[in-house]
C-alpha cells in the first residue's frame, strides 16, 4: 500500500481514484468541489488544497480539463507544488499541451521530485472498466514505481519518451481519431444519400480493411442518432487545438486536422458543443442537406 494523492475528480477522476483506494492505496484528494460521497466512504480522504494532498502523499496525480488547469493544480499559491519534498513523483494524466508540459516537468524536477506526463485514450467508459490506454513520457525510473497504479486504471500501458512525448502521443491519438469519424461520417452520409441503408452498409464495411473502433461504436452512433456523450466534441476541441497550436509553432501543416476543427466549430456554433464527438456528423449533413437514414 501507498500513499496517493489525486487533484480533479471529475467524470475522468471520479472512477479512476476509486480504483486505486479499491486496491488498498492510501488515497489523499482534492477538487473544486466536494469530493464524491462514494469515494469518501471508501475510504478516501478530503484535503483542502493541492498542497495538502502533496504534503501526505508520495505521488501525486492530476486530472483535470486543459493546461491552465494544469499549471493552476501544480503552482497556484496552495497548489501541489508548494507541498512538495524530495523524492515525491507527480503524474499529469490531463490532455494538454506537450511543450507547456516540458515546461511544467523542468518545475518539478527542480524541487528534487520526478514528474510523468500520462494522459488516456478510453473515455469514462474505459475510467470505469479500468481499461484505458496510458501514454506515458518522462524518467524510466519514475515509469517503473508508478506503472503498478497505472495497471489499476488501465490495460494499454506505454512509457514512449521523455516528458512531452506523452502527450505529443495523445494529441496524435485525437488527430487519428477525430478524422476517422469526418471519413466514417462522410462514407455513411454517402451511402445514406445514394439510396442504400447505412446500417447494412456499416455491417459490410465492419468485415473489410475499412473496419475501425470508430466504424464500430460512433458509426452505430451516427445511425441511431445517439449523441450523448461519451466525449464531448468541446474536449475534442480543445485537443486539436493543440495539436494546431503546437504545429505552428513548428511549421508544420496539418490540413485535414483543421477540416475536422471546422466541423466541430460548425457543431458548436449550433449549440453542440456538449455533444458526443461522432456527431461532427451533424456538420456533414448539413452541409449535404441530408440526414444519415433519411
Amino acid at each position: 500500500m501507498s500513499k496517493v494523492g489525486f487533484v480533479g475528480l471529475g467524470i475522468m477522476g471520479r472512477p479512476m481514484a476509486a480504483h486505486l483506494r479499491a486496491a488498498g492505496h492510501e488515497l489523499y484528494v482534492h477538487d473544486h468541489k466536494p469530493a464524491p460521497q462514494a469515494l469518501i466512504a471508501q475510504g478516501a480522504i478530503q484535503c483542502v488544497s493541492g498542497k495538502a494532498v502533496a504534503e501526505r502523499a508520495d505521488v501525486i496525480i492530476t486530472m483535470v480539463p486543459d493546461t491552465p488547469h494544469v499549471a493552476a493544480a501544480l503552482f497556484d499559491a496552495d497548489g501541489i507544488a508548494a507541498g512538495l519534498s524530495p523524492g515525491k513523483i507527480v503524474v499529469d494524466m490531463s490532455s494538454i499541451s506537450p511543450l507547456e508540459t516540458r515546461a511544467f516537468a523542468s518545475r518539478i524536477e527542480a524541487l528534487g521530485c520526478q514528474y510523468l506526463d500520462a494522459p488516456v485514450s478510453g473515455g469514462e467508459l474505459g475510467a470505469r472498466a479500468a481499461s484505458l490506454t496510458i501514454m506515458v513520457g518522462g524518467p524510466e525510473s519514475a515509469f517503473g514505481k508508478v506503472r503498478p497504479l497505472f495497471e489499476l486504471m488501465g490495460k494499454n500501458i506505454t512509457l514512449v519518451g521523455g516528458n512531452g512525448d506523452g502527450q505529443t502521443c495523445k494529441v496524435a491519438n485525437q488527430i487519428i481519431v477525430a478524422l476517422t469519424i469526418e471519413a466514417v461520417g462522410e462514407a455513411l452520409l454517402f451511402a445514406s444519400k445514394m439510396g442504400a441503408d447505412p446500417g447494412k452498409v456499416r455491417q459490410a464495411l465492419m468485415g473489410g480493411f475499412a473496419s475501425s473502433r470508430v466504424l464500430e461504436v460512433h458509426g452505430e452512433r451516427m445511425i441511431k442518432r445517439s449523441f450523448e456523450p461519451g466525449f464531448r466534441i468541446e474536449l475534442h476541441q480543445k485537443d486539436l487545438n493543440l495539436a494546431l497550436t503546437a504545429a505552428r509553432q513548428i511549421g508544420l501543416s496539418l490540413p485535414n486536422t483543421a477540416t475536422a476543427q471546422e466541423l466541430f466549430n460548425a457543431c458548436g456554433a449550433r449549440g453542440g458543443k456538449a455533444w458526443d464527438h461522432s456527431a461532427m456528423v451533424r456538420a456533414l449533413e448539413l452541409l449535404a442537406n441530408h440526414e444519415i437514414g433519411q
